[in-house]
This record gives structure tokens, C-alpha cells and sequence, in this order.
């Protein structure tokens, strides 16, 4: 029986060998690597790790994009029964210390020159680094660090040695068992030093394999795997689920031609978390904005027939003659050809976790016919813990308790999971695993929420996060900042917002807009700006914001639950919120708490009662120099509703 990773690649290079397993795009051409190439591929990376020393149960950082030579290196990892620890590429050097000195780390595979650079600025701090490979060579002909490789040389030693040793791999293989351990990811370390998951090849292939069942995945399906290997949602989707299907993963050449290789590659499984939808949504709606009025009438009208119609023909639910007629038409001149501009004409299931969707932008694409679905998980439950079945994908919930899962809510609305994807410990930390870990199996997911009457999830926030409005009209009510900064984040003018509240009189929140969006807004109406922080105070730009969160509050009185969350004030903040500022996490979710203290000044503005505050902030640049932005911003009042009572 295959049930640890590389036993599955065995399988699928004995049974179909000649099947595509990854394509990489390599200088604008799909380069394709069949399960047969792999496994040698893997053969030989194992033999060379084997030669150079890594033993089993060591650990092997890897940083780098989505390539075949990485999940190649992975896989001979494994192989030798070590454990494969992938890190952030886009972290700084200090960042990756701590993870590196906790796992006593020998060996590293890195993509290039950049992150070869990372490890030797940080190697005087981890000095057990002995071994680093390098993937792409560029640059880096005339180093002469000790220790230092090229992954090539490595695949040339281990392909002598297995020429020699023709048993040794499959031998190796054979030692493992499922309950060993097989990879450890990195928590995103918002309140001190990250932790290491530990997860087994059981419990990643278990939640693999239990989702691709539940959606009908299959060897035909082609994925793109884009988002960092870090994650373990990529990981899952690009690694597990690829190996316990045995479909096709496709690697862009870069970040930059992510969107072209998507229409390229056409996949049928896609995953993204909101912001790339949002993403993507803001591109489509700029490109409208600048076509011509005869274009932009069609399209509106279209997309009314589809808001209307759409989500029902998804879910398969009765629609009217007329109204499937209108429809066709519509997917005509409209809806199939944005699927495609897209690159999600093919898509069977199109997933997004993360962080909560909103309900506008998850209609909106069901509403053009993709199959788009909401799961729950985290990296301590290997991701899969609620998925959304065909036909019952809402946007207020985060689907039913996939196969094996166990769900129930503890006396203060915490949500607990029991499923065969819990982590086995996080690394040498017994007091945080004790901390989520019940005696009798149960984990704290940390975020509230419940089971509605159909056995549906709904999330309402972080339980830590949840709060409450404390004097003024709406003492006592419910502040619940995800939801409004969600809320807030469909529009496309904005790109991140941090709500405050907690213990105050009235809800306020710090907007980033989104430059791309708001640049091409202000263009059209021929508004001059010279840069982001300019055209964040303008006051046209402060009118487009505050009619957005009007909009978002009359939206939220109409909540029972949370109409004490409107937003009483905001402002415009003069910068990007910046993960290498510390003021997002590398998964790009808001380090809430960090940036109310790095912030104070603004938040006491915005409780003071002041028009405008002066701000002076540091920041990094991309080449690792620090300098300092200031700015004056405003700061304004918005219109707040009374709460609407639900009808008898």
C-alpha cells in the first residue's frame, strides 16, 4: 500500500509513466516532465543529499517559486526520511533565523541568487548551515562560499551513486511508514516567534485525498501552482492533492506572468485566496471603465441578467424560459468571453480560503457560471476541514464538516475541530501544543462561529478578535473587525483596511486604496497626483471612500448581530500596509494589534474627535535600506443608520 508521498510517486511512475506529472514554463515555452522523469529526477537529488550527509529525521529548509527541481527535492527529502521545511522567499534574511537555529538546519535548497545572498547574510547567526544548493545559476559564477552548490552538481554525484547503487533508493523508500513525519510548516508568527507544524504523511494525504473524493478530482485535472510552497495551502493543493490524484502541475515562468499563464494553462481545479480575486475583479472592472459607452451599457445589462440568474443555474435551481434565454445570450457576448480573458473557462472548482469573502465578489463570479466555493482550514488541520458541496455554495458560510471531521462550539463560541488532519506538535513548543491539543483530541481553531440549521460553518471572526462597542448608543453591541474590513475590501478602490473598536464608543477604520484602481479613477476625471501618498489625501479620493463605507454601514444595519460595527470615522493611510514592515503577516493578513501600536498617533486622532493628524513613519525598501514617510492626513466623519428590525 503507497501511503507516505514519495511511495505514491513510485506508483504513479510504475503504472503511468509516461503521463505528464509538472510543466514549467521556461523562457516562454511549457517544458513538460513526465512521473517517469520525476522519479529519477528524485532518484538522483536523494542520492547526492544521501552522499553530502543528510540523515534521517533531519530537517532541509527549501526557499523558492513553484518549480519541479523543489517538489524534486521534496520528494528526496522524504525519500531519505528527513523533513522537508519550506520558508517564505519573499522574507527577509533575520526572518528565516529562527526557523533555521529551531530545526538545527545542515542542509538548504534555494532557488537563486537572491536567496543565496539571504542565507549567507544570516549564516554568521545559523551556524549549522553547512550545505546550500542553488537551483538557477545566474550570477553566480564567481562565488566561492564554502559549502556552496549548484543543485546540478548535486543531481550529478546522486545519478553516479544511483548508477552504482541501483537498490538504494527504492530501499530507502520502503523504511517509511505513514505516522512518520512529513514536512513542517511555519505559522506566520504574529505574536512572537512562528511556530513549526508538524504534519505526517497521513494526515496531509488523508485531507488530500478526502477533498479531491468530495469534488471528484481526478489524473486530468491541471492546476497552476503560483502561490508560495511555504503556505500550505499551495503545498496542499501542488503537493498532496498532486500526488493523491496524480493530475498535472503547471509552474508559471514568475510572478509577473501569473495572469498570461493562466489563460495559457486553462486549469480545471483553481485555488486563490480573496485578494487575488478582488485582484483579479479590479482589472475587469478598469478595463470597462475605459471601453467605450455602447460597451459599457451591454456589459452592465449583461451582469444584471447574471446576478439575477446566474447563482440559481449554478446551484441548480429553476429559472424561467425567458430568464435562461437571457442568460445564453448573455454568456455569449459577456460571460464566456470574460471567463476566458480570465483564464477560468476550463475551471470545474474554483476554491477560496484564507480569509472570508465577500458577498458581492463571491456572487459575482458564480453569477458568470465558475463553480467558485468556500472552504475552512488552517495550516494546524492541513487545511481541509469544511468544504462546500456543488450546489450549496453560499457566501456566508464556509461549507459542511468534510469526511472524518468533527465540529462543535465550546461556552465561549470557540470553534473545535477533530479530524485526521490535526498536527501531530508543533516543534519543540509542548506548551503551545498543550495549548490547542486537547487530552482527548479536539483543537482550538482560535475562531468563532457555528453550525447553522443546514449543517453549514459560518465564521463570524477570530474569537480573540471579537469584541464589543462600550458606551455611546450601541454600548454592548458586537464588534466583529474581519467582517467589516471584508466588507469594506470588495469594493475595488480599496485594497486592505484595519477596523478598530474594541472597547471604544464607536467603530473607526485606516484605508489603503488600491493604487492601480484609484489611479485609473483619477486619471479619467483628469485629477493630478504625484504618487501614492498624494493621492491618498485627495479630497475627491476621501468622497470615493466615504461613499463606500455609507455604503457598508446602511449594509450593516440591517445585520441585528452587527449593526453596532458601523464606522463612525476614517482616514486614507499615507502608505502600503507592508509585510516587510511587519504590518502584514507573509500570507498578507492584517497584524491588527501591531499596527494600532505603530499607529497610535492616528488611532488617538480618530477616537480624539481631530480633523487631521501628522504622521512621520519609517519603512523598508526592496534592497533592504530603511527610510521614512510623513504626511498629514485627514481624517472624516461618515453617516451612520439606524438599525433596521427584521420583519414579523
Amino acid at each position: 500500500m503507497q501511503s507516505t508521498f514519495p511511495q505514491l510517486l513510485l506508483k504513479h511512475a510504475s503504472e503511468r509513466p509516461d503521463a505528464p506529472a509538472m510543466r514549467e514554463k521556461i523562457f516562454g515555452i511549457w517544458q513538460t516532465r513526465s512521473w517517469q522523469d520525476m522519479a529519477t529526477l528524485v532518484a538522483h537529488v536523494a542520492g547526492g543529499l544521501h552522499l553530502a550527509g543528510l540523515q534521517r529525521g533531519e530537517h532541509m529548509v527549501l526557499i523558492g517559486s513553484n518549480r519541479p527541481r523543489l517538489y524534486a527535492t521534496m520528494l528526496a527529502i522524504q525519500s531519505l526520511g528527513a523533513i522537508p521545511v519550506p520558508l517564505y522567499q519573499d522574507a527577509a534574511g533575520p526572518e528565516c533565523v529562527f526557523p533555521i537555529n529551531n530545526t538545527g538546519t545542515r542542509f538548504a535548497m534555494v532557488e537563486d541568487q537572491e536567496q543565496v545572498d539571504k542565507l549567507l547574510e544570516i549564516r554568521a547567526a545559523c551556524p549549522a548551515i553547512g550545505h546550500i544548493y542553488y537551483d538557477e545559476p545566474r550570477g553566480l559564477r564567481n562565488y566561492s562560499e564554502t559549502g556552496l552548490a549548484s543543485l546540478d552538481s548535486l543531481i550529478e554525484a546522486g545519478k553516479a551513486f544511483a548508477a552504482s547503487n541501483p537498490g538504494f533508493f527504492k530501499a530507502e523508500i520502503a523504511k517509511a511508514v505513514e505516522t512518520d513525519v512529513a514536512a513542517m510548516f511555519y505559522t506566520s508568527g504574529t505574536t512572537g516567534n512562528p511556530k513549526g507544524v508538524v504534519h505526517t504523511h497521513f494526515t496531509l494525504l488523508n485531507r488530500g485525498k478526502a477533498a479531491a473524493d468530495f469534488d471528484h478530482l481526478g489524473p486530468n485535472e491541471d492546476v497552476l501552482a503560483y502561490l508560495p510552497p511555504a503556505w500550505i495551502g499551495q503545498n496542499i493543493f501542488s503537493y498532496a492533492q498532486w500526488l493523491a490524484c496524480g493530475y498535472v502541475v503547471n509552474c508559471p515562468e514568475s510572478a509577473a506572468t501569473v495572469t498570461i499563464d493562466l489563460k495559457e494553462v486553462g486549469p480545471t481545479y483553481y485555488f486563490a485566496p480573496p485578494r487575488v480575486f478582488e485582484g483579479l475583479l479590479t482589472s475587469v472592472m478598469i478595463r470597462m471603465e475605459d471601453a467605450g459607452a455602447l460597451k459599457r451599457k451591454m456589459f452592465h445589462a449583461c451582469m444584471a441578467v447574471a446576478k439575477r440568474v446566474g447563482p440559481a443555474l449554478m446551484d441548480g435551481l429553476p429559472v424561467s424560459a425567458i430568464d435562461r434565454l437571457k442568460y445564453m445570450l448573455g454568456d455569449f457576448m459577456v460571460y464566456g468571453p470574460l471567463r476566458n480573458n480570465l483564464g477560468l473557462s476550463r475551471v470545474k472548482v474554483a476554491y477560496t480560503a484564507g480569509e472570508a469573502i465577500g458577498p458581492d465578489l463571491f456572487t459575482f463570479y458564480r453569477s458568470i457560471g465558475i463553480n467558485m466555493k468556500q472552504l475552512y482550514g488552517s495550516t494546524e488541520t492541513a487545511v481541509f476541514v469544511c468544504v462546500q458541496p456543488d450546489n450549496q455554495a453560499r457566501a456566508d458560510t464556509v461549507g459542511v464538516p468534510l469526511a472524518g471531521v468533527e465540529i462543535k462550539v465550546a461556552a465561549n463560541g470557540e470553534l473545535m475541530v477533530k479530524s485526521p488532519g490535526l498536527l501531530k506538535e508543533y516543534y519543540k513548543n509542548p506548551e503551545a501544543t498543550a495549548e490547542v491539543l486537547t487530552a482527548d483530541g479536539w483543537y482550538h481553531t482560535g475562531d468563532a462561529g457555528f453550525l447553522d440549521s443546514e449543517g453549514h460553518l459560518k465564521i463570524i471572526d477570530r474569537a480573540k478578535d471579537v469584541g464589543r462597542i462600550m458606551g455611546g448608543p450601541n454600548d454592548g453591541a458586537m464588534f466583529a473587525p474581519k467582517y467589516v474590513e471584508n466588507k469594506l475590501k470588495f469594493f475595488s478602490h480599496i485594497k486592505e483596511v484595519v477596523a478598530l473598536g474594541d472597547k471604544r464608543e464607536y467603530a473607526c477604520v485606516m484605508v489603503n486604496i488600491d493604487l492601480d484602481a484609484v489611479a485609473n479613477w483619477a486619471e479619467r476625471r483628469n485629477l493630478p497626483y504625484a504618487g501614492y501618498a498624494d493621492l491618498a489625501q485627495k479630497p475627491e479620493v476621501y468622497g470615493l471612500i466615504k461613499d463606500c463605507v455609507e455604503q457598508v454601514n446602511a449594509d450593516l444595519s440591517r445585520d441585528a448581530m452587527l449593526s453596532g460595527s458601523q464606522v463612525s470615522r476614517f482616514l486614507v493611510l499615507h502608505k502600503e500596509l507592508d509585510a516587510d514592515d511587519g504590518e502584514l503577516t507573509r500570507t498578507n493578513k492584517v497584524r491588527r494589534g501591531f499596527i494600532a501600536e505603530k499607529y497610535k498617533p492616528l488611532v488617538d486622532a480618530l477616537y480624539g474627535g481631530k480633523t487631521e493628524q501628522y504622521i512621520e513613519t519609517q519603512v523598508k525598501f526592496e534592497d533592504g535600506r530603511t527610510g521614512s514617510i510623513n504626511a498629514n492626513l485627514k481624517i472624516v466623519d461618515v453617516k451612520t443608520f439606524k438599525p433596521v428590525k427584521a420583519a414579523a
